[in-house]
C-alpha cells in the first residue's frame, strides 16, 4: 500500500461520511499469496512470467504485483531449507483465456519452470517453479 492509497481512502471515507454512510471494517479483505523458496531470485522469474506481474517498486527482490491492480500480490518468503517432502509451499490457479494459455505456459517454462502434468489440457496444465511451488494455467475450454 502506498501513501496515495491512504490518501484516497481518506477522501472516500470523508465523502461517505457526508452521505451518512458508515464503514464496516469486517467486510474488508485483501489477499496476498506467499510462495516459499530457498532462493527468491530463482523462482521469481517463473511467477512473473506465469502471472504476467511486475516487480513491486519498493521491494522488487521480494514482491510481484499486478500492474492493473486486479490480482493479489505475491510476496516470496525466504525459506531456510525446502520442505521435507520436496514439495513447494503453495499451489495456485491462474485463469487465462484459452488463446493466451500456450504463451503463458511457454513463458513460465522459459523462466525456469517445469511441466508437472498436462493430462487435463486444455482445461489446465500444472507447472512448478524450482522450489516445487505449483501453478495451474487454467482455461474454461474442455469443462462442463
Amino acid at each position: 500500500m502506498t501513501q496515495r492509497h491512504v490518501e484516497l481512502a481518506r477522501q472516500i471515507s470523508a465523502a461517505a461520511r457526508k452521505l451518512g454512510l458508515s464503514a464496516d471494517p469486517s467486510a474488508v479483505q485483501t489477499l496476498s499469496i506467499i510462495p516459499g523458496a530457498t532462493s527468491r531470485a530463482e523462482v521469481m522469474p517463473f511467477w512473473r512470467a506465469a502471472l504476467g506481474y511486475e516487480p513491486r517498486i519498493d521491494s522488487p527482490a521480494e514482491d510481484l504485483v499486478d500492474a492493473h491492480d486486479r490480482g493479489p500480490a505475491f510476496w516470496f518468503e525466504q525459506m531456510e531449507k525446502p520442505r521435507p517432502d520436496g514439495g513447494g509451499a503453495i499451489h495456485v490457479v491462474i485463469w487465462v483465456p484459452y488463446e493466451q494459455a500456450q504463451a503463458r505456459i511457454a513463458a513460465a517454462l522459459a523462466a525456469g519452470g517445469r511441466m508437472v502434468r498436462d493430462e487435463f489440457a486444455p482445461s489446465w496444465w500444472t507447472l512448478a517453479d524450482a522450489a516445487g511451488n505449483e501453478a495451474d494455467i487454467a482455461t474454461t475450454t474442455g469443462r462442463d
